[in-house]
């Protein structure tokens, strides 16, 4: 059972990274965008290249990197000593959703703009959720 839910997460991931996270907007009356995490990705790397290379490591490699790495040792095509690095690995792709909840935070608390979570994020967090809770009971 959990070989299948490993694998599904390797649907799941990529319509979480297209998926709507948040609409965010100056004030709700004027419509508000929808942010992806690939769309806050293309306009990071527009800005700061650095900060877009951490995030889209945390955000894309890692959670991949992580499905990818369970189902060699789900199968046996990995060895038992890889266990901890798939852990930090796992570990590192929850940043991101912290980043993006620490950003909804901000914005709400300063008042300038309208944001509000979208389906996407609570489909991005619980993929990530999903592989933490698999890699720790394999």
């Amino acid at each position: 059972m959990s070989r299948a839910a490993n694998l599904a997460l390797l649907i799941l991931f990529p319509i979480a990274w297209f998926a709507p996270l948040l609409r965010a907007g100056l004030l709700p009356l004027f419509g508000l965008s929808e942010i992806s995490v690939i769309s806050g990705l293309q306009a990071l790397w527009g800005t700061d290249a650095v900060l877009a290379l951490v995030v889209t490591f945390c955000a894309i490699f890692a959670p991949l990197l992580k499905v990818l790495g369970r189902a060699l040792r789900d199968f046996g095509l990995l060895a038992p000593e890889a266990e901890p690095a798939l852990r930090w690995i796992g570990k590192l792709a929850m940043a991101d959703v912290f980043l993006i909840a620490l950003y909804i935070v901000v914005v709400k608390g300063v008042g300038l703009a309208h944001v509000e979570v979208a389906w996407g994020m609570y489909l991005f967090t619980a993929c990530i959720l999903a592989s933490l809770y698999l890699g720790r009971n394999a």
